[in-house]
């Protein structure tokens, strides 16, 4: 057993939460890539085995998936579509309400990295124009989006992960049959925790949102075409593995989908250059890092001498809360498929693996990136953004209470 591949993976956590190193201020993915190359360099894994850990499904899927957000950021069209949806609530009870369900359900189809960097300057923009704390928003967005993508395996990149690893016979069909009910139960706790800690900003007074005009009406278009064409193609996924058991690469679903920008747009080269090239960087450098400590049997060790049950809905849920605080959600789940699939776990644990994972994001500040997106977005935006104690007093809340639903229902 070696500990090389832990202690690097320990570094990257720890600059990741202090992110300055010597007066400069490091990204995220230049972190994450630094411990692959470390993994790399001291000879704990392979050139071939780290080429062989890139799951390039899930990076194609990303690249899919960051053009139809590009293009309905650029073209104005997302935020014409959060305020045409808004622009009827009648006050901030109406307007919470249709807010969480509508990130909510967005979020099962667009990656909830994605939607916190389309949503944010949209929330501060809504917060201006509704004259109240910004914060209570950036909550908002940010439990939404966390809540929402756990029903559906493409609504975040842990659950991803799951549904290629191949060990969920039909993601979309087991995802949502498993975990629709529990989701819209804890999209409505998400409501009850924001008007009990933002209660001041709930008032009887007429909230009207003018809506956005679309910038460019022809990319718009365009990226109302891929999201049908999106939710067409899931369609097909589920049915053709229904009825012909078999299954198209989920890479294809986004790739598909975003031909009509690819092919039509006419900024298309200024579109593909713009997407989210260093989250697809983080993406290959944690699978080359995840494996190398995969490799390197600590983690097996640790479960065998602790006499972990990786099939018990109860531990699996606990277990992928606690830790994503510490390693994040994403390289969690990476780490850990393989361990649950050694087990011989059920679909059921993996569906509880996703859960878990997921929710995480909910607890503190470092447990989903999305959470960091949010935070940096808003500092862009020259805003204040939530604080590390702010958000887990809030999280911590609403995270218990999310467990004990999806406990519940994954136990049933």
């Amino acid at each position: 057993m070696d500990f090389v591949p832990l202690a690097i993976l320990l570094i990257v956590f720890a600059l990741i939460a202090r992110r300055t190193v010597g007066g400069k201020r490091l990204q995220i993915w230049e972190i994450m890539s630094l411990g692959a190359l470390g993994a790399l360099f001291l000879g704990q894994i392979t050139p071939l085995a780290a080429f062989n850990s890139i799951n390039l499904n899930v990076i194609f899927f990303l690249a899919g998936m960051f053009i139809i957000g590009e293009a309905g950021i650029k073209s104005g069209y997302i935020l014409n579509l959060f305020t045409r949806v808004l622009h009827g609530a009648k006050n901030m009870d109406y307007l919470i309400i249709i807010m969480i369900f509508f990130v909510g359900l967005i979020s099962t189809i667009l990656l909830n990295d994605t939607l916190a960097i389309i949503g944010t300057p949209v929330m501060l923009v809504l917060a201006r124009r509704l004259r109240i704390n910004h914060k209570a928003l950036l909550f908002t967005l940010s439990f939404a989006i966390t809540t929402g993508s756990v029903m559906s395996p493409i609504g975040n990149p842990q659950n991803l992960l799951i549904a290629a690893s191949g060990f969920v016979g039909n993601p979309f069909v087991d995802f949502f049959s498993r975990l629709f009910v529990p989701t819209i139960i804890n999209l409505l706790l998400v409501y009850v925790v924001i008007r009990f800690f933002f209660g001041n900003i709930f008032d009887d007074k007429p909230r009207r949102i003018n809506v956005s005009p679309i910038k460019d009406k022809s990319l718009a278009m365009l990226t109302k075409s891929s999201l049908l064409l999106l939710i067409a193609m899931m369609i097909i996924y589920s049915l053709s593995s229904f009825f012909i058991h078999q299954t198209i690469p989920l890479s294809s679903i986004a790739l598909i989908s975003a031909l009509p920008i690819i092919i039509f747009a006419k900024d298309r080269y200024k579109i593909i250059k713009n997407i989210d090239w260093k989250t697809i960087a983080f993406f290959i450098s944690m699978f080359i890092l995840m494996q190398s400590v995969f490799l390197s049997g600590v983690f097996q060790t640790l479960i065998n001498y602790y006499d972990i049950n990786v099939t018990s809905t109860a531990a699996i849920l606990s277990f992928s809360i606690i830790v994503s605080q510490f390693l994040s959600n994403v390289p969690l789940v990476a780490l850990f498929i393989p361990i649950i699939a050694g087990s011989g776990a059920t679909i059921g644990s993996f569906i509880a693996l996703a859960a878990g994972s997921t929710i995480a994001g909910n607890f503190l500040l470092l447990g989903a990136a999305s959470n960091i997106i949010i935070v940096n977005s808003t500092e862009r935006m020259k805003k204040e953004p939530y604080g590390f104690l702010e958000f887990a007093k809030i999280g911590a809340v609403l995270t218990l209470l999310n467990a004990l639903v999806y406990w519940i229902f994954l136990s049933i």
